[in-house]
């Protein structure tokens, strides 16, 4: 039977959130659809990448079916030279969630961006610094002249602790922490405060062996490249959408940008985002360990993984909240 939450605040009790987390390619979506089709669930995503229109294939973004079964939220609600911080992103995510709860449906908040999970879940009030254009700029054209590395280094000797938090070929969240530096001249990871949840969190963690996960990530690129993300790329330059926009800095994107402009062949696009998301799960690992008591891990290709998770969550929602 699907799960219906009342609303539990005449009662003075935190509503429920579930958040399904897991580094890439372990299987999050398609888990997350299977959960939420048997509870009443809508889902939210925290993945940055498929924030953009016109950005699918590189994204892997839950297909048009896909969202037939389920509700999402937060999904193409940009264009590619938009910039979406992670203030917008709370903000953004906590209305959906809210809407969620009015029409009597369990939110789950489904990725594997750690600074927008930890957003969420642990209640952070980001920095209030409005986007200045002129910083900007001048950042974009460092990044242009020097090399994206150049800028990730220099915040390491700034802020390491803002740096470790942040993927290196993340140039928008490299750039943001450098421009919240140049505004407010403190570093950025003394201005991210933690506060306590607004939700009653279940937070279900997804893992696979780290050889099958790789192996996923071969099939998975093969499969987006065979699929015309190539050609993805190609639309969205012929578009007028720069190639050193930070939104095109995700994997897959960058390393195509590199084909398109006569820099890389093919395969050496293919294995270089083979490298680079390998080298994303391993940070991805820094974010979510096993050893948080906060996260109920669950090996994903095990047979009966989802009724099991279903069970859990059932067991872990407040008595008012079935």
């Amino acid at each position: 039977m699907p799960l219906k939450t009342t609303l539990p605040e005449a009662k003075g009790e935190r509503l429920p959130l579930i958040l399904i987390l897991g580094p890439t390619a372990v299987g999050k979506t398609e888990i997350a659809i299977q959960i939420a089709e048997k509870m009443s669930g809508e889902i939210v995503s925290a993945d940055s990448r498929t924030f953009y229109r016109g950005m699918d294939i590189g994204t892997a973004k839950p297909s048009v079916s896909d969202r037939q079964r389920v509700p999402h939220h937060l999904i193409d609600i940009a264009d590619p030279q938009d910039t979406l911080s992670l203030a917008d992103f709370q903000r953004l995510a906590r209305l959906a969630i809210a809407e969620i709860h009015r029409r009597g449906n369990l939110p789950f908040l489904v990725g594997g961006t750690g600074q927008f999970i930890r957003a969420i879940s642990q209640g952070w009030s980001p920095p209030q610094v409005k986007p200045d254009p002129v910083i900007r700029k001048v950042l974009k054209e460092i990044v242009e002249e020097k090399s994206p590395g150049w800028l990730y280094e220099r915040l390491g000797a700034l802020d390491p602790t803002a740096a470790k938090n942040i993927d290196p070929q993340n140039f928008r969240r490299t750039i943001r922490a450098f421009e919240v530096i140049l505004v407010t001249g403190r570093r950025f990871s003394d201005q991210r405060q933690r506060g306590e949840s607004p939700y009653r969190l279940v937070t279900i963690g997804l893992m696979r062996p780290r050889e099958n996960l790789y192996e996923r990530v071969d099939s998975r690129i093969d499969s987006m490249l065979s699929a015309g993300l190539l050609e993805e790329v190609k639309r969205l330059v012929g578009s007028g959408f720069s190639t050193t926009l930070p939104s095109m800095s995700s994997i897959g994107y960058l390393e195509c940008a590199r084909v398109v402009r006569g820099e890389w062949t093919l395969d050496q696009a293919r294995q270089e985002m083979k490298r680079a998301t390998r080298r994303f799960i391993r940070r991805q690992a820094n974010w979510f360990k096993p050893s948080d008591p906060a996260i109920r891990w669950f090996e994903a290709g095990r047979p009966g993984v989802v009724l099991d998770i279903v069970y859990f969550i059932r067991n872990s929602l407040a008595p008012g909240v079935l």
